[in-house]
């Protein structure tokens, strides 16, 4: 009988054999006592066992590495729980474990002297890496002893890995369309996500090879409207969920419709299927590498036949050193201010200006593709 909470196993029994673990498994696995979540193993051992936690099943992996260390992890529904238990050289310095960017939510000195330092955290805090993978969705971390000065590496570092498997019907959040809906005019509703490299289909993956190439996918719903026309107006990348005045932005459109990244890189907007969708064929660039990448971008509805030097769509092409207007090339001079500064001086349309949204997608891993591909499953 299972219970609802997750269980510790093995956390006070001696340390058996690689053989006796697996066997111990096997046995757990064929009664149906899924909810394991970490096996103490050797520093030789590696232990894959799975939970079932509310109908959904997770696969743990932990590797450990760590000597005359017992680390207990248990992988939540959408947190962790870790129990680290430590020699007692390590007691004066055990302010100085580290999960991720998080110190220990509590530690205490046992009995035998030795130290335990206890984790208890939600997948959003301590910079845990979130990664996509098919049908699997991986956390990972890193615990780490750092008695050292900053500028010192880790003295021990121990990698924390929770992997879940979700169930075909799950759309992961940086697929999911624009929340917002906007107001006036019977209310529109626009959409942005990732597609995969052979544009059928939304993208399995989060992680992109630096230079390859992820398909944004961006549209608004016409429902009963008149013809209309989406557009790109801005678009960014920053580290995080929200804009922050503070952080690093790295420009992808700007000046109302142009594309900046088609003149560093071979980066563009694609021919239109439908005027009410757009497809950004965006060429992964150098930013926040192995990190979390959010794409931050302003969607506007407009007139379908009507463009102006603030309502447009440009790339940048090589072979002519000029701008070309997407969806008319005979009107490309509008795309001419995209060297300097993008000024509307076209009053035409202005009842237009509150249909946009800002939309985000992300988290995205751009990653260098010499990275070894052990290091992201």
């Amino acid at each position: 009988m299972l219970n609802d909470e997750p269980q510790s196993w093995g956390a006070e029994a001696k340390e058996p054999s690689c053989l006796s673990q697996l066997m111990l498994i096997t046995e757990l696995m064929r009664q149906e006592v899924y909810k394991v979540s970490f096996f103490q193993t050797a520093s030789h051992c590696l232990v894959m066992v799975t939970h079932r936690y509310l109908g959904v099943v997770i696969l743990a992996v932990f590797a450990t590495t760590v000597t005359n260390a017992e680390i207990t992890v248990t992988c939540g529904k959408d947190s962790v729980k870790i129990r680290w238990e430590f020699g007692a050289d390590w007691v004066p310095n055990a302010s100085r474990l580290f999960l991720g960017s998080c110190r220990a939510s509590q530690l205490n000195v046992l009995p035998t002297s030795q130290g335990e330092a206890l984790f208890n955290y939600p997948f959003s805090a301590c910079k845990f890496k979130k990664l996509m993978r098919g049908k699997r969705i991986i956390y990972q971390n890193e615990l780490t002893y750092r008695p050292y000065p900053q500028n010192k590496p880790a003295a021990v570092v121990h990698p924390i890995e929770c992997v879940y498997h979700r169930p075909d019907t799950w759309v992961p959040p940086f697929l999911r369309p624009g929340s917002g809906t906007s107001e006036g005019w019977g209310g529109l509703v626009f959409h942005m996500s990732l597609l995969n490299e052979e544009l059928s289909g939304v993208a399995q993956t989060n992680v992109i090879p630096l230079g390859s190439f992820m398909p944004i996918w961006a549209a608004v719903e016409q429902k009963s409207h008149q013809p209309l026309l989406l557009l790109m107006e801005e678009c960014v990348a920053v580290s995080t969920p929200d804009l922050q005045a503070e952080g690093q932005v790295y420009p992808i459109i700007t000046n109302k419709g142009c594309l900046v990244e088609s003149v560093r890189g071979n980066s563009m907007f694609l021919p239109r299927y439908h005027s009410s969708a757009i497809v950004l064929y965006l060429q992964a660039f150098k930013f926040n590498l192995g990190k979390e990448v959010y794409i931050h971008c302003k969607l506007a509805a407009w007139d379908p036949e009507v463009f102006n030097v603030g309502k447009k769509a440009c790339n940048y092409i090589k072979e002519t050193e000029g701008w070309e207007l997407l969806d008319d090339p005979s009107q490309s001079e509008l795309c001419s201010c995209c060297a300097s500064t993008c000024r509307t001086r076209s009053r035409r349309g202005l009842a237009w200006g509150s249909h946009s949204q800002t939309s985000v997608l992300g988290p995205l891993i751009i990653v260098d593709p010499e990275m070894s591909v052990k290091s992201l499953v």
